[in-house]
């Protein structure tokens, strides 16, 4: 098995450490200097590299990793990564036998045009596509694609740990209880949040059941949430996907 660590890039970022006795693997690496000082830290040898999407805060760090050692570079097909060298797409498994890893791709366009997630040792590293109590912004995908992708995410089991890409938590809780202000499960997330931060510790992972119980962007078909987007829009609306712009909208605005 493996631990997962989280490194901390540029001013909210995390890049996700998957780690052995012996050897590592990183998601999302942004920046190399952060995971070049922990594995000569940790004489761990690098095995591979997970990419989620193609943006620069997610994938800058790349180049200047393979240059000392080639490693697979495991992105979404279709996306410009031009150091990868192994597309992925739905239900492809990437291994890393060093890490007796196996993780399952599933694809979740919106935030990008062929953003994947990760998903396997019931870990799921997502990128910017779910946050805690929160979604990425919709860059090069469809609102309705992005529901859809964020529904996919949500059927997984409750106990999934969600390992996404920033610390955006108590911005997004903040949000949250515009939407759903009623809401004990999510006016206990922000105490319990708050608490973390304070302390200088991250708020994530947080797990799949919190994210249902939570966060507005999976709670389109709630009484509250609906009628907070109705609210916004001045208008009487009930379709998940519509809800789901809406509030997405309005987070872009607040």
């Amino acid at each position: 098995m493996f631990e997962i660590v989280p490194l901390p890039a540029f001013k909210d970022n995390y890049m996700w450490t998957l780690r052995g006795p012996r050897h590592a693997a990183v998601v999302d690496p942004g920046e190399a200097g952060p995971v070049r000082e922990y594995l000569e830290r940790e004489r761990l040898e690098l095995v591979a590299i997970l990419a989620t999407h193609h943006h620069p805060d997610h994938v800058g760090g790349i180049d200047e990793l393979v240059a000392s050692r080639r490693v697979p570079v495991y992105g979404p097909k279709g996306e410009p990564i031009p150091q990868m060298t192994h597309p992925v797409g739905a239900d492809d498994c990437v291994r890393i036998p060093e890490l007796a890893a196996e993780f399952s791709v599933i694809e979740i366009p919106g935030h990008t045009r062929a953003h994947v997630a990760y998903y396997g040792a019931a870990s799921l590293f997502c990128g910017d596509t779910l946050f805690a109590c929160g979604c990425g912004r919709v860059f090069e995908g469809t609102a309705e694609q992005m529901y859809k992708s964020l529904q996919k995410l949500a059927a997984l089991p409750d106990e999934t740990k969600v390992y996404c890409g920033h610390e955006y938590t108590l911005a997004n809780v903040q949000f949250a209880l515009r939407v759903d202000p009623r809401n004990p499960a999510l006016q206990e997330r922000e105490r319990r949040s708050r608490a973390l931060r304070e302390q200088g510790r991250p708020t994530l992972p947080s797990t799949l059941g919190e994210e249902r119980a939570t966060n507005p962007f999976l709670r389109c078909l709630e009484p509250a949430v609906i009628d907070s987007a109705n609210d916004y829009l001045g208008a009487r609306i009930s379709d998940p996907v519509r809800v789901f712009a809406a509030i997405r909208e309005w987070k872009n605005r607040s």
